[in-house]
């Protein structure tokens, strides 16, 4: 188990952020499915991202990557070359036949390649690891059971078996937009036309929307009303020779966050202001909070200024409830965070870790029904009679709960801390932000 320690006090400097993974592994499947080979560029491969790769070479793609060296300061291009899925595996004989494909801890891995799966006539075993086999998914198998396909889950492995068949598909959108993710990866190779209606409230909208854009720019046609889309089959992916993964705003989250409690700052560049990625609100939070925010192109650049606590809605950004935890802690007043209830099926039961962990550096935060109260410290009060040496939460050693969100959300809080803060299972930040540890260390 990886012991990290990160000093107390505030930090600056400017940082790059790896290639978004919710990009990647929506690009990586239409290419892998796609006619012809293409390089993606992807700086930062991920646990995540490699477990995509993993499970669609095991499918019958060919898929390599060339990881680039550092230069001057400046991460070379990291380069995936694709070839598409060329061969099925044989079922005949009375034994079926299982393609392995390893998940690791990726749910949405998992979730995507199910339907894509059953889309091909794979017999697929799914290998989980972590808590990945607790996480629901009721709601895709019993769907794609109405659609030919069959389920049997032992242990840590999930067999699925049975060609997919295309008809009418209805799915809730209130649990997981992983599910409707998959759907519309796997729907358009089928060979009937498809219908499919996401029912209900719909929860992480921002990430169904960049599926939909995936599908659309490697070639998928459809009809749309709402969360109603027809889907025609027997169309083919047709991606260019070259795409390139636009950085990850899940990832810029954090140091633009430490940026709150520095009086220099903290830089963040590459950033894509346009991005469909939902965690871009992490600036209208930052904003909200008090925060200093300069936009310049592609740099983001947050210092501290009054913090504030406020409400934040939680719904559409669920991923971002550890890292804004964090700055409320160090922000005057209550903030409120609601709807946050899907933060329990996640790598750790996210209300309770990061409750416990900020609870550990002396944080008074609290479980609520459906999200988390904080009382904030007012550390980064910049007027008044408060002062920067007064109210800071007082560090100590904390757990990451093998959660890669909880681990740097607990070093963003070390910019309050009064002394070092220790952070146990480290190494579980590669799952989605390979080389955090030397990003926060090149800080000053």
């Amino acid at each position: 188990m990886e012991i990290r320690t990160v000093l107390p006090g505030a930090k600056s400097g400017c940082v790059t952020v790896p290639a978004s993974k919710s990009w990647a592994h929506r690009m990586l499947i239409t290419a892998a499915l796609s006619s012809d080979p293409c390089e993606i560029i992807c700086d930062g491969i991920s646990k995540d991202i490699e477990a995509t790769v993993k499970c669609l070479n095991a499918l019958g793609a060919d898929i390599s990557i060339t990881v680039g060296t550092e230069e001057e300061c400046n991460p070379k291009d990291t380069v995936i070359k694709v070839r598409p899925v060329i061969k099925r595996v044989d079922h005949s004989g009375s034994t079926a036949l299982y393609s392995h494909l390893s998940c690791g801890e990726s749910g949405s891995t998992l979730r995507f390649m199910i339907p894509v799966v059953g889309a091909l006539g794979i017999n697929g075993a799914f290998h989980m690891e972590g808590r990945l086999s607790e996480r629901p998914l009721k709601p895709l198998t019993e769907v794609l059971t109405k659609h030919g396909m069959t389920f049997r889950k032992d242990g840590q492995v999930l067999y699925c078996m049975g060609q997919l068949n295309g008809g009418s598909f209805e799915i809730p959108g209130n649990i997981s937009s992983q599910y409707i993710s998959g759907l519309l990866l796997a729907l358009p190779l089928l060979p009937e036309d498809s219908t499919l209606n996401v029912t209900g409230t719909i929860e992480s909208g921002d990430y169904i929307e960049m599926t939909v854009r995936a599908i659309e720019e490697a070639g998928v046609k459809f009809e749309r009303k709402g969360y109603t889309f027809n889907i025609e089959g027997k169309q083919k992916y047709k991606v260019p020779e070259s795409l390139t993964v636009e950085k990850d705003w899940s990832s810029a989250a954090f140091p633009l966050c430490m940026g709150a409690f520095s009086e220099e700052g903290v830089t963040v560049t590459g950033l894509n202001i346009n991005s469909v990625q939902g965690d871009k609100e992490i600036l209208n939070i930052l904003e909200r909070f008090g925060a200093d925010i300069r936009i310049n192109g592609t740099e983001i650049t947050v210092r501290k200024g009054m913090l504030k606590g406020q409400v934040i809605d939680a719904s559409r950004i669920p991923d971002l409830v550890p890292v804004i935890s964090a700055v409320a802690a160090g922000a005057e007043g209550e903030t409120r965070i609601i709807h946050a209830e899907r933060l329990r099926i996640k790598e750790s039961d996210r209300l309770a870790t990061t409750t416990a962990m900020l609870k550990a550096l002396g944080a008074d935060i609290e479980e609520t029904e459906d999200g988390l109260l904080i009382n904030g410290s007012g550390a980064n009060a910049i007027d008044g009679c408060r002062t920067n040496d007064d109210f800071k939460l007082k560090g100590g050693k904390v757990d990451s709960f093998n959660d890669h969100r909880i681990a740097m959300s607990a070093a963003v809080a070390a910019g309050i801390c009064e002394n070092e803060v220790v952070i146990t299972g480290a190494e579980c930040t590669d799952k989605s932000f390979p080389g955090f540890w030397e990003t926060i260390g090149s800080m000053d």
